[in-house]
């Protein structure tokens, strides 16, 4: 199994410290922010950053459906840690800033990835889906912001 990771990156117009609370409101604004590839939002736990128990479905694929149950946790300022109690997906959201009223919002995804050629495949295309996903979450984060 090769480790797969698929990454995003956006500029937002906000400090750093409006973003990430804005990405840490998992019972709030986060949902308005989840594109059409995420289905069956659930805040279980918490609801602002560490702590947090979220679930939802994540649809990758018209075939990959992930059902997610996701520990929050606040490693180091700045940063989200989402780690799927039910696969080995980890989401890593980085929030720094980037010159006055903006900040840059990195997000990466890792997880173990199959085998042969089907690990092949999984790792040539899913990242560049995923990071297409996220970018969406970005752009819904900025527009957010922007209001």
């Amino acid at each position: 199994m090769a480790q797969v990771e698929a990454t995003t990156e956006r500029i937002v117009a906000g400090d750093a410290d409006t973003v990430f609370d804005t990405l840490a409101d998992y019972s709030g604004t986060r949902a308005k922010l989840l594109p059409e590839h995420f289905s069956e939002y659930e805040v279980r736990e918490g609801g602002d950053g560490e702590g947090t128990l979220v679930h939802w479905k994540l649809q990758a694929t018209s075939k990959r459906v992930r059902d997610c149950l996701l520990e929050v946790t606040e490693p180091t300022d700045g940063e989200l840690v989402e780690k799927d109690r039910n696969s080995s997906m980890v989401t890593t959201w980085r929030v720094t800033p980037a010159g006055e009223g903006r900040s840059r919002v990195a997000v990466t995804t890792v997880w173990n990835g199959a085998g042969g050629i089907g690990g092949f495949f999984e790792k040539t295309f899913a990242p560049k889906g995923l990071a297409r996903i996220y970018d969406t979450v970005l752009a819904n984060l900025s527009a957010e912001i922007e209001k």
